[in-house]
Protein backbone atom coordinates (compact mmCIF):
# COMPACT_ATOMS: atom_id res chain seq x y z
CA UNK A 1 0.00 0.00 0.00
CA UNK A 2 1.16 3.62 -0.83
CA UNK A 3 1.54 5.58 1.48
CA UNK A 4 0.52 9.77 1.94
CA UNK A 5 3.23 11.40 2.87
CA UNK A 6 2.68 14.47 5.68
CA UNK A 7 5.16 16.77 6.91
CA UNK A 8 3.95 18.84 9.50
CA UNK A 9 6.09 22.11 10.20
CA UNK A 10 5.85 22.04 14.44
CA UNK A 11 4.38 19.98 16.81
CA UNK A 12 1.02 19.73 16.95
CA UNK A 13 -2.17 17.96 19.06
CA UNK A 14 -1.27 14.62 20.31
CA UNK A 15 -4.64 13.43 19.44
CA UNK A 16 -4.84 15.35 16.12
CA UNK A 17 -1.04 12.66 15.25
CA UNK A 18 -2.48 9.63 16.88
CA UNK A 19 -6.06 10.37 14.50
CA UNK A 20 -3.93 10.33 11.37
CA UNK A 21 -1.46 7.07 12.23
CA UNK A 22 -4.50 5.25 13.14
CA UNK A 23 -5.23 5.08 9.65
CA UNK A 24 -2.38 3.06 8.60
CA UNK A 25 -2.36 5.02 4.87
CA UNK A 26 0.05 7.76 5.95
CA UNK A 27 3.17 8.57 6.72
CA UNK A 28 4.35 11.58 9.08
CA UNK A 29 7.38 13.29 9.69
CA UNK A 30 7.34 16.68 11.62
CA UNK A 31 9.86 19.26 12.61
CA UNK A 32 10.28 18.44 16.41
CA UNK A 33 11.34 22.14 17.45
CA UNK A 34 8.85 24.55 18.43
CA UNK A 35 10.98 27.21 19.63
CA UNK A 36 11.48 28.93 15.73
CA UNK A 37 9.85 29.31 12.82
CA UNK A 38 11.61 26.51 10.12
CA UNK A 39 13.68 28.37 7.77
CA UNK A 40 12.15 29.13 4.11
CA UNK A 41 15.23 27.19 2.91
CA UNK A 42 14.89 24.30 5.24
CA UNK A 43 10.97 24.10 4.49
CA UNK A 44 11.91 24.03 0.45
CA UNK A 45 13.85 21.02 1.03
CA UNK A 46 11.24 19.35 3.52
CA UNK A 47 8.51 19.96 0.97
CA UNK A 48 10.52 17.88 -1.32
CA UNK A 49 9.50 14.69 -0.11
CA UNK A 50 5.40 14.92 0.94
CA UNK A 51 2.52 14.64 -1.03
CA UNK A 52 0.19 16.85 1.48
CA UNK A 53 2.22 19.58 3.52
CA UNK A 54 0.72 20.76 6.93
CA UNK A 55 1.59 23.82 7.85
CA UNK A 56 1.01 26.82 10.29
CA UNK A 57 0.43 30.54 10.23
CA UNK A 58 4.03 31.67 10.35
CA UNK A 59 5.09 29.94 7.60
CA UNK A 60 5.32 31.38 4.34
CA UNK A 61 4.44 28.63 1.75
CA UNK A 62 5.07 30.26 -2.10
CA UNK A 63 4.37 29.13 -5.71
CA UNK A 64 8.27 28.33 -5.48
CA UNK A 65 7.61 26.36 -2.50
CA UNK A 66 4.80 24.31 -3.99
CA UNK A 67 6.10 23.90 -7.21
CA UNK A 68 9.13 22.25 -5.93
CA UNK A 69 7.98 18.88 -5.75
CA UNK A 70 5.77 17.75 -8.41
CA UNK A 71 4.19 15.36 -6.09
CA UNK A 72 2.88 17.48 -3.50
CA UNK A 73 -1.08 17.07 -3.79
CA UNK A 74 -2.44 19.84 -1.36
CA UNK A 75 -1.35 22.68 1.67
CA UNK A 76 -3.14 22.63 4.78
CA UNK A 77 -2.87 25.33 6.83
CA UNK A 78 -3.82 25.30 10.75
CA UNK A 79 -4.27 28.97 9.95
CA UNK A 80 -8.27 30.36 9.51
CA UNK A 81 -6.97 33.14 6.95
CA UNK A 82 -4.20 31.83 4.35
CA UNK A 83 -2.13 35.67 4.86
CA UNK A 84 1.13 34.01 4.12
CA UNK A 85 0.00 31.42 1.35
CA UNK A 86 -0.01 32.38 -2.69
CA UNK A 87 -3.24 30.91 -3.03
CA UNK A 88 -3.45 32.39 -6.56
CA UNK A 89 -0.26 30.48 -7.42
CA UNK A 90 -1.62 27.19 -5.93
CA UNK A 91 -4.96 27.67 -7.83
CA UNK A 92 -2.86 28.67 -11.14
CA UNK A 93 -1.23 25.30 -10.32
CA UNK A 94 -4.78 23.28 -9.25
CA UNK A 95 -3.61 22.74 -5.78
CA UNK A 96 -5.61 22.99 -3.22
CA UNK A 97 -5.42 25.18 0.00
CA UNK A 98 -7.04 24.56 3.09
CA UNK A 99 -7.56 26.10 6.37
CA UNK A 100 -9.52 26.12 9.38
CA UNK A 101 -12.79 27.59 10.75
CA UNK A 102 -13.12 30.57 13.00
CA UNK A 103 -12.09 29.01 16.39
CA UNK A 104 -9.91 30.92 18.10
CA UNK A 105 -12.47 33.89 19.04
CA UNK A 106 -12.30 33.60 22.55
CA UNK A 107 -8.48 32.59 23.24
CA UNK A 108 -7.32 35.92 20.58
CA UNK A 109 -9.74 37.73 22.83
CA UNK A 110 -8.12 36.83 26.35
CA UNK A 111 -4.60 37.41 24.89
CA UNK A 112 -5.80 40.70 23.98
CA UNK A 113 -7.25 41.52 27.21
CA UNK A 114 -3.89 40.14 29.23
CA UNK A 115 -1.58 42.40 27.34
CA UNK A 116 -4.02 45.23 28.11
CA UNK A 117 -4.01 44.23 31.89
CA UNK A 118 -0.12 43.67 32.00
CA UNK A 119 1.41 46.54 30.05
CA UNK A 120 -1.09 49.22 32.04
CA UNK A 121 -0.75 47.67 35.80
CA UNK A 122 2.79 46.77 34.69
CA UNK A 123 2.92 43.62 35.59
CA UNK A 124 5.53 42.30 33.96
CA UNK A 125 7.99 44.98 35.22
CA UNK A 126 6.74 43.61 38.80
CA UNK A 127 7.52 39.67 38.05
CA UNK A 128 11.29 40.87 37.44
CA UNK A 129 11.90 42.97 40.04
CA UNK A 130 10.23 40.28 42.48
CA UNK A 131 12.41 37.45 40.85
CA UNK A 132 15.72 39.45 41.02
CA UNK A 133 15.03 39.85 44.87
CA UNK A 134 13.48 42.85 44.82
CA UNK A 135 10.23 43.83 47.10
CA UNK A 136 9.21 47.33 47.09
CA UNK A 137 6.57 46.88 49.87
CA UNK A 138 2.11 47.00 49.61
CA UNK A 139 1.54 50.58 48.91
CA UNK A 140 5.05 51.74 47.23
CA UNK A 141 4.85 54.06 44.39
CA UNK A 142 7.47 51.89 42.65
CA UNK A 143 4.83 50.37 40.01
CA UNK A 144 2.36 52.87 39.57
CA UNK A 145 0.20 52.40 36.57
CA UNK A 146 -2.86 52.60 34.69
CA UNK A 147 -6.09 52.36 36.10
CA UNK A 148 -8.66 49.57 33.67
CA UNK A 149 -11.89 49.39 35.68
CA UNK A 150 -14.06 52.75 34.43
CA UNK A 151 -12.02 53.34 31.91
CA UNK A 152 -12.65 53.90 27.52
CA UNK A 153 -11.74 51.02 25.49
CA UNK A 154 -11.49 51.59 21.77
CA UNK A 155 -11.82 48.90 19.31
CA UNK A 156 -10.24 49.28 15.66
CA UNK A 157 -12.36 46.83 13.91
CA UNK A 158 -14.64 46.56 16.69
CA UNK A 159 -17.33 44.50 14.77
CA UNK A 160 -15.73 41.32 13.98
CA UNK A 161 -15.59 38.14 16.20
CA UNK A 162 -12.85 39.01 18.64
CA UNK A 163 -13.17 42.71 18.68
CA UNK A 164 -16.94 42.25 20.08
CA UNK A 165 -15.18 39.31 22.62
CA UNK A 166 -12.79 42.28 23.40
CA UNK A 167 -15.06 44.39 24.48
CA UNK A 168 -17.13 41.92 26.08
CA UNK A 169 -14.36 41.32 28.47
CA UNK A 170 -13.83 45.28 28.82
CA UNK A 171 -17.85 45.70 29.91
CA UNK A 172 -17.00 43.34 32.47
CA UNK A 173 -14.57 45.67 33.87
CA UNK A 174 -16.92 48.23 33.48
CA UNK A 175 -15.02 49.79 30.62
CA UNK A 176 -16.78 52.19 28.39
CA UNK A 177 -16.21 50.13 24.87
CA UNK A 178 -16.24 52.25 21.61
CA UNK A 179 -16.10 51.12 17.92
CA UNK A 180 -15.12 51.74 14.70
CA UNK A 181 -14.92 49.75 11.15
CA UNK A 182 -15.75 50.13 7.89
CA UNK A 183 -19.42 49.13 8.65
CA UNK A 184 -21.48 49.38 12.17
CA UNK A 185 -23.58 46.94 13.77
CA UNK A 186 -26.85 46.45 13.53
CA UNK A 187 -28.81 48.87 16.21
CA UNK A 188 -29.50 45.35 17.84
CA UNK A 189 -26.18 44.35 18.39
CA UNK A 190 -25.42 47.65 19.27
CA UNK A 191 -28.06 47.46 22.03
CA UNK A 192 -27.01 44.16 23.14
CA UNK A 193 -23.53 44.46 23.22
CA UNK A 194 -23.34 47.95 25.13
CA UNK A 195 -20.77 49.51 22.32
CA UNK A 196 -21.00 52.90 20.35
CA UNK A 197 -19.97 53.59 16.94
CA UNK A 198 -17.28 56.99 16.75
CA UNK A 199 -15.36 57.93 13.95
CA UNK A 200 -12.04 56.83 13.46
CA UNK A 201 -10.19 59.90 14.78
CA UNK A 202 -12.80 60.12 17.98
CA UNK A 203 -11.58 56.53 19.02
CA UNK A 204 -7.80 57.52 19.10
CA UNK A 205 -8.88 60.72 20.83
CA UNK A 206 -11.41 59.24 23.19
CA UNK A 207 -9.71 55.97 24.33
CA UNK A 208 -7.60 55.06 27.47
CA UNK A 209 -6.91 51.96 25.66
CA UNK A 210 -6.85 51.17 21.77
CA UNK A 211 -7.53 47.79 21.05
CA UNK A 212 -6.76 46.82 17.54
CA UNK A 213 -8.94 44.00 15.62
CA UNK A 214 -9.00 44.62 11.85
CA UNK A 215 -8.69 42.54 9.49
CA UNK A 216 -4.97 42.70 7.25
CA UNK A 217 -5.50 44.17 3.75
CA UNK A 218 -4.45 46.51 1.81
CA UNK A 219 -5.70 49.30 2.43
CA UNK A 220 -5.35 48.36 6.21
CA UNK A 221 -1.48 48.71 6.11
CA UNK A 222 -0.07 51.86 8.22
CA UNK A 223 -3.72 52.15 9.15
CA UNK A 224 -2.00 53.48 12.60
CA UNK A 225 0.81 55.65 12.07
CA UNK A 226 2.61 58.70 13.70
CA UNK A 227 -0.86 60.69 12.72
CA UNK A 228 -2.78 58.40 14.30
CA UNK A 229 -0.34 58.02 17.73
CA UNK A 230 -0.36 61.89 17.77
CA UNK A 231 -4.62 62.13 18.67
CA UNK A 232 -4.08 59.27 21.25
CA UNK A 233 -4.38 60.71 24.92
CA UNK A 234 -0.43 60.70 26.53
CA UNK A 235 -2.35 58.45 29.31
CA UNK A 236 -3.23 55.52 26.48
CA UNK A 237 -2.21 52.08 25.66
CA UNK A 238 -2.53 50.65 22.40
CA UNK A 239 -2.45 46.69 21.91
CA UNK A 240 -2.14 44.33 18.93
CA UNK A 241 -3.76 40.86 18.50
CA UNK A 242 -4.64 41.02 14.82
CA UNK A 243 -1.82 41.26 12.29
CA UNK A 244 1.16 42.96 12.48
CA UNK A 245 1.02 45.60 9.35
CA UNK A 246 -2.09 47.24 10.28
CA UNK A 247 0.19 49.21 13.13
CA UNK A 248 3.45 50.96 11.78
CA UNK A 249 5.52 49.71 13.85
CA UNK A 250 8.45 52.51 13.56
CA UNK A 251 5.94 54.94 14.11
CA UNK A 252 4.76 53.31 17.33
CA UNK A 253 8.25 53.26 18.36
CA UNK A 254 8.81 56.80 17.91
CA UNK A 255 5.34 57.57 19.92
CA UNK A 256 6.70 55.64 22.82
CA UNK A 257 10.29 57.46 22.81
CA UNK A 258 8.21 60.70 22.42
CA UNK A 259 5.85 59.38 24.77
CA UNK A 260 2.87 60.33 23.13
CA UNK A 261 1.65 57.29 24.42
CA UNK A 262 2.34 55.84 27.95
CA UNK A 263 2.64 52.17 26.30
CA UNK A 264 1.87 48.57 23.95
CA UNK A 265 0.67 45.53 24.44
CA UNK A 266 1.38 43.43 21.83
CA UNK A 267 1.22 39.87 20.13
CA UNK A 268 1.89 40.71 16.57
CA UNK A 269 4.57 42.62 14.31
CA UNK A 270 4.74 44.18 11.36
CA UNK A 271 7.44 42.06 9.70
CA UNK A 272 7.62 38.46 12.17
CA UNK A 273 9.53 36.94 13.23
CA UNK A 274 11.46 40.15 13.25
CA UNK A 275 10.85 43.21 15.51
CA UNK A 276 11.65 46.68 16.14
CA UNK A 277 14.80 46.19 18.36
CA UNK A 278 13.60 49.43 19.95
CA UNK A 279 10.88 48.16 21.65
CA UNK A 280 13.10 45.11 23.68
CA UNK A 281 14.52 48.09 25.73
CA UNK A 282 11.41 49.77 26.43
CA UNK A 283 9.98 48.45 30.02
CA UNK A 284 6.07 49.95 29.03
CA UNK A 285 6.01 47.74 26.31
CA UNK A 286 4.71 43.80 26.82
CA UNK A 287 5.83 41.40 24.38
CA UNK A 288 4.26 38.45 22.99
CA UNK A 289 5.21 35.75 20.42
CA UNK A 290 1.62 35.29 19.04
CA UNK A 291 -0.03 33.36 21.57
CA UNK A 292 -3.21 34.31 20.42
CA UNK A 293 -4.53 30.86 19.97
CA UNK A 294 -2.15 29.44 22.29
CA UNK A 295 -4.91 27.88 24.52
CA UNK A 296 -4.68 23.91 24.79
CA UNK A 297 -8.34 23.15 23.85
CA UNK A 298 -7.97 25.61 21.18
CA UNK A 299 -4.64 24.45 19.36
CA UNK A 300 -5.89 20.58 19.58
CA UNK A 301 -9.66 21.90 17.87
CA UNK A 302 -7.60 23.57 15.26
CA UNK A 303 -5.37 20.78 14.83
CA UNK A 304 -8.29 17.86 14.33
CA UNK A 305 -9.84 20.60 11.51
CA UNK A 306 -6.50 20.20 9.95
CA UNK A 307 -6.60 16.47 10.02
CA UNK A 308 -10.58 16.70 9.04
CA UNK A 309 -9.38 18.54 5.40
CA UNK A 310 -6.61 15.84 5.31
CA UNK A 311 -8.65 12.94 5.33
CA UNK A 312 -11.09 14.26 2.73
CA UNK A 313 -7.92 14.87 0.72
CA UNK A 314 -6.46 11.63 1.30
CA UNK A 315 -10.37 9.87 1.02
CA UNK A 316 -11.08 11.71 -2.39
CA UNK A 317 -13.70 13.71 -0.89
CA UNK A 318 -14.15 17.91 -0.96
CA UNK A 319 -12.18 19.25 2.10
CA UNK A 320 -14.76 20.80 4.56
CA UNK A 321 -12.58 23.85 4.48
CA UNK A 322 -10.76 24.56 1.06
CA UNK A 323 -10.31 28.57 -0.20
CA UNK A 324 -9.82 27.38 -3.93
CA UNK A 325 -12.72 24.52 -4.77
CA UNK A 326 -11.99 24.76 -8.31
CA UNK A 327 -8.73 22.66 -8.35
CA UNK A 328 -10.84 19.88 -7.18
CA UNK A 329 -12.46 19.44 -9.74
Amino acid sequence: MTKTKIYITQPIAQSALDRLEKRGDVEIKINPDATKILPYEMLLEEVKDCDILYCLLHDVVDKKIMQSNPNLKAVASQSITPDRIDVKGATEIGMPVTVIPAVVTDATADIAFGLLLCVARRIIEADKFVRAGGYPGAQSALFLGGDVSGKTLGLVGGRGRIGKATGLRGKGFNMKVLYWGPNKMTPEDEKEYGFEFVEFDELFKQSDFVSVHAAERPETKHLISDREFKLMKKSAYIVNSARGPIIDEKAMVRALQNKEIAGAGLDVYENEPQIEKELFQMENVVLAPHLGSAGKDVREAMAQRVVDNIEALIDGKTPPNCVNPETLK
